[in-house]
């Protein structure tokens, strides 16, 4: 499975990127991979690698190139909850410095650079993304509705945005919300506001779960909902990608 680092141009400087696509000599549908809070680390290139398996050209970049190359902080190989307190510390700036126009400038870098990979079809493309990734992924689909034709946010802060910024989403969305940040109630408001905003989805709470769920390095992680959330991940992607 072929691998790269990259550098992508921003209107803000450079974003190292990583990028898993099959060694087929092909053109292949591209998939923007928004990380979570934790950031470009194994566990983000093996969920790369794995849905580069199925066909796609996966670019991961890193949000917070601006503070420097991921890596931004030291991390260790299991973030468990001792851990956690003191990393999200260190990354909570981060976060807070990462405004929906940092995003949205990033977006347009991001889908330009995919376009003009040798390796990636003409598109549509995909957009994927897991905690705070989740939102990017929306706004990502909300800003770009001519090239995003799939958007799934996992255990992430999908509606933060409201329901203007949905009503702009034309691409089929899958939801998979960790039962520790979704309560029945919240979840039958949130589908009433896409279904208002006319929004094609599936929405729903992944059983026994907590935030993280699909990351194998951190105490969250529940395998068998990483395995729905494939589940649910590569036959949205199929249906709605060309050049397959």
């Amino acid at each position: 499975m072929p691998t790269k680092t990259l550098h992508i141009p921003t209107a803000d400087g450079q974003a190292d990127a990583f990028a898993a696509f099959p060694d087929s000599g092909e053109r292949h549908p591209g998939v923007l991979m928004y990380a979570d809070g934790f950031g470009i680390r194994p566990v983000l290139r093996e969920m790369a690698r794995e849905l580069a398996g199925h066909g796609y050209y996966v670019l991961v970049p890193n949000p917070f190139y601006r503070h420097g190359p991921a890596p931004l902080i030291e991390l260790p190989a299991h973030i468990g909850e001792v851990a956690r307190p003191q990393v999200m510390a260190q990354l909570m700036p981060l976060l807070e410095a990462h405004t929906a126009e940092r995003v949205l400038r990033d977006a347009d870098a991001y889908l330009r650079f995919l376009t003009a990979q040798p390796e990636v079809g003409a598109g549509p493309f995909a957009v994927t993304g897991y905690c705070i990734g989740g939102l990017l992924a929306m706004r990502t689909a909300a800003a770009h509705p001519g090239q995003v034709a799939a958007v799934a946010a996992f255990h992430g802060p999908v509606g933060a945005d409201g329901p203007d910024s949905l009503a702009k989403i034309t691409a089929q969305v899958h939801l998979g919300h960790a039962e520790g940040d979704m309560t029945p109630a919240a979840l039958a408001e949130l589908n009433q506001t896409l279904d208002a905003a006319g929004v094609g989805y599936t929405s729903e709470i992944y059983p026994g779960t907590v935030h993280g769920f699909t990351m194998s390095d951190t105490d969250a992680f529940n395998p068998a909902a990483l395995q729905r959330h494939w589940d649910h991940l590569l036959p949205l992607l199929d249906r709605t990608l060309a050049n397959r």
